[in-house]
């Protein structure tokens, strides 16, 4: 071989050496460069999606209430916007983009921030628990005694039930009478507790545009072995998804007013039970929840009991804390109940 040839040949060589030695040596092959250059150009649009739900998850209070109740109805079903994060991965993959798997990070860090904690394993049960359970019986459950059996089952120490009415309100007594000897009922809602029960009233969060006869929450205190308790159990006015929008006046109305009853109660620790018909991260609600823990653990979806999306049945306390709550399995009513365990705070 001439030294021509054979200096052709090493050119050759040199030209087909694979691609890791050229990294190795520092240079990126032909086209290398335009593809690295595109992970990072490509997918802006993911990338600009994945800021917006971040920033709705972040700032959920700037979204305005004062058109169809926008704010209310995001927040009704805000951390389904987890959702969002999965299905803009997976277009961040499909398009191998690395600025949107970046930006992703965010959503991500601000639904952690969120809802992470509802995760985490509760703590363990200690010695001043109450374990309390809340439930919509709906005013066309076909199985009152089935329903009731089922609540009985969870070995609650208190029962709180809405939508109580005449034909079914004796079988309730009826079968929870031999764990609950004591109970007191205000027009459609009522509580059933181990421990006695004194000093019930009727509490009024009936709203000004409700005419006709409307008795939905009752106030009574329930005296446990770690001391008095004053109990609430509210069913709030439902909410109307129209073309206008969310319809939710009356029950921010009625929150008003059991808000307002919390705010004056003498004693030091509250628990409120009830169908509240909004989520806790729902603004129509703040005149109750901002002075009332929520549950630490679980999210607990209670409605509607086919397909649950979000929890409406809510258990809060004052000088108390909720540190997990969950659901039950599905009676003849249209929500799922759901169990609470409330950890009492030592007298100071």
């Amino acid at each position: 071989m001439t030294e021509q040839a054979r200096a052709n040949s090493g050119a050759t060589v040199k030209a087909a050496a694979p691609r890791w030695a050229r990294r190795r040596a520092g240079r990126r092959a032909p086209g290398e460069e335009a593809r690295v250059r595109s992970a990072w150009t490509r997918g802006r649009a993911i990338a600009a999606l994945a800021v917006l739900t971040a920033g709705l998850l972040a700032f959920h209070r700037a979204v305005p209430n004062s058109v169809g109740r926008l704010g209310s109805l995001l927040e009704a079903f805000l951390p389904w916007l987890g959702l969002a994060v999965v299905v803009l991965l997976g277009g961040a993959l499909l398009r191998r983009s690395a600025t949107a798997v970046v930006a992703l990070l965010i959503p991500v860090a601000a639904w952690m921030h969120l809802f992470g904690g509802l995760l985490l394993p509760g703590a363990k049960p200690g010695g001043h628990d109450l374990v309390v359970v809340q439930h919509n019986v709906s005013d066309e459950n076909t199985d009152p005694a089935g329903t009731a059996r089922a609540l009985a089952d969870a070995e609650p120490d208190v029962i709180a039930l809405e939508e109580l009415v005449p034909p079914a309100l004796p079988v309730y007594e009826k079968t929870l009478a031999p764990d609950y000897p004591h109970h007191v009922v205000q027009g459609t809602v009522g509580l059933w507790s181990r421990y006695p029960l004194t000093d019930t009233r009727l509490l009024d969060i009936k709203p000004q545009g409700i005419t006709e006869a409307w008795s939905r929450g009752l106030r009574t205190v329930v005296h446990t072995p770690h001391g008095e308790i004053a109990a609430y159990v509210a069913h709030l006015p439902s909410i109307r998804f129209r073309a206008s929008g969310l319809a939710s006046s009356w029950r921010d109305e009625s929150a008003g007013l059991l808000g307002k009853a919390v705010a004056a109660e003498k004693l030091r620790t509250v628990i409120l039970l009830g169908d509240l018909n909004g989520t806790v991260d729902d603004r129509g609600l703040a005149p109750l929840t901002s002075r009332m823990n929520g549950a630490e653990r679980g999210f607990a979806f209670s409605f509607p009991a086919a397909f649950p999306l979000a929890r409406i049945d809510q258990v809060m306390a004052r000088s108390a804390t909720v540190a997990h709550i969950r659901t039950l399995p599905a009676t003849g009513s249209d929500h799922l109940p759901v169990a609470a365990r409330i950890t009492l705070r030592a007298a100071p």
